[in-house]
């Protein structure tokens, strides 16, 4: 799904409905395939993609997996409309629910499932987001600000620029942008916009690159990739959302089942390796002389550390250079297995 880079490579993969048209290369699709393939292979076998996107893992996943039922979730109804169409029949293998993905509670019911084997989330703003040009994601091109993931609801990045106090707008740039000029953009913003609304991508470019010293603007891309990120989180809850689905998952995946992240920046893969890192620990009290069962970890990690891309999949897919992919599987619970023997 993920497509936090601009650049963005097109191959045909497995599932698609059209195989003549071109589509956005699956991020670490390999490793994906690789990780989830012990509990995606089991007769009568549930993963759930969280951020279905345009369905290029789901497609792979169901094209390696005949008795695999998937279930799909997306906030963007096009998406969802349009992964349906791209996966041609194996779409009868998909539960599609219009949902952000801290609602897997509700999005298991109505696909029909407690629980599930496997849980696969690809963060950040989609392939198909990024490339409508009307949506406002891209900094490279003029559009409309709005930067809804789901257009159906929630204000838009033009009335929090034109709506927000200086402080806040300083707050979100500094905090969900890590933008070191925030305070200096935050006044440029407002000092812009009494003299018109800031209705337009290629005029908060401008904006933010002149607000910019010139010493920084020669280095680290464009100046207003972090401004971009700042609003594209604020108006979708993406930090909110993905705090809450980790535990969410976590609790939702069967044992033995696997839960895999990929996140495109910093504070979201600080989010994966924190919730991570508490159920793979052991949590007996300090001070006692041997480990609790009870105490013990629920998951342990399949992953060092954060996984990245290869070279080779850098040069054919950009996008992959910011990847950092974690995953965790639920171990059996200790204390029953002890009761049984």
């Amino acid at each position: 799904m993920a497509a936090d880079d601009e650049t963005c490579a097109h191959v045909p993969v497995p599932g698609d409905a059209a195989p003549h048209s071109d589509v956005h290369v699956p991020v670490l699709l390999d490793r994906c395939l690789e990780l989830l393939a012990p509990v995606a292979s089991a007769p009568g076998a549930v993963v759930v993609d969280g951020t279905l996107g345009l369905g290029g893992h789901t497609a792979a996943l169901l094209a390696a997996h005949p008795d695999l039922t998937v279930v799909g979730i997306d906030r963007d109804p096009d998406a969802l409309r349009r992964a349906a169409e791209r996966l041609g029949p194996a779409a009868d293998r998909v539960r599609f629910v219009h949902a952000v993905y801290d609602q897997i509670p509700d999005a298991l019911a109505q696909a029909g499932v407690e629980s599930a084997d496997g849980f696969l989330f690809d963060l950040g703003v989609s392939s198909l987001q990024l490339d409508e040009d009307d949506r406002g994601f891209s900094y490279a091109r003029d559009a409309p600000l709005d930067m809804r993931m789901d257009t159906t609801r929630g204000p838009t990045a033009a009335e929090i620029l034109n709506t927000y106090s200086q402080g806040d707008l300083a707050r979100i740039l500094r905090t969900f942008g890590e933008e070191r000029f925030a305070p200096r953009i935050a006044a440029a913003i407002v000092r812009e916009r009494t003299r018109s609304p800031l209705n337009s991508s290629a005029r908060l470019v401008e904006l933010v690159r002149d607000a910019i010293p010139a010493a920084a603007r020669r280095t680290g891309g464009n100046p207003a990739k972090r401004t971009f990120q700042a609003l594209r989180i604020e108006v979708n809850g993406e930090l909110d959302a993905l705090r809450d689905a980790l535990p969410a998952a976590l609790d939702a995946v069967r044992t033995g089942g696997r839960v895999v992240v990929m996140s495109y920046q910093s504070l979201e893969d600080r989010l994966v390796k924190h919730a991570f890192a508490a159920v793979t620990q052991d949590r007996t009290p300090p001070g006692l002389p041997v480990p609790l069962p009870e105490y013990g970890p629920q998951f342990r990690a399949l992953t060092r550390g954060a996984e990245v891309a290869g070279p080779d999949e850098i040069a054919a897919n950009p996008r992959a250079a910011s990847v950092r992919l974690r995953a965790v599987e639920r171990l059996g619970d200790r204390m029953n297995e002890l009761r049984a023997r």
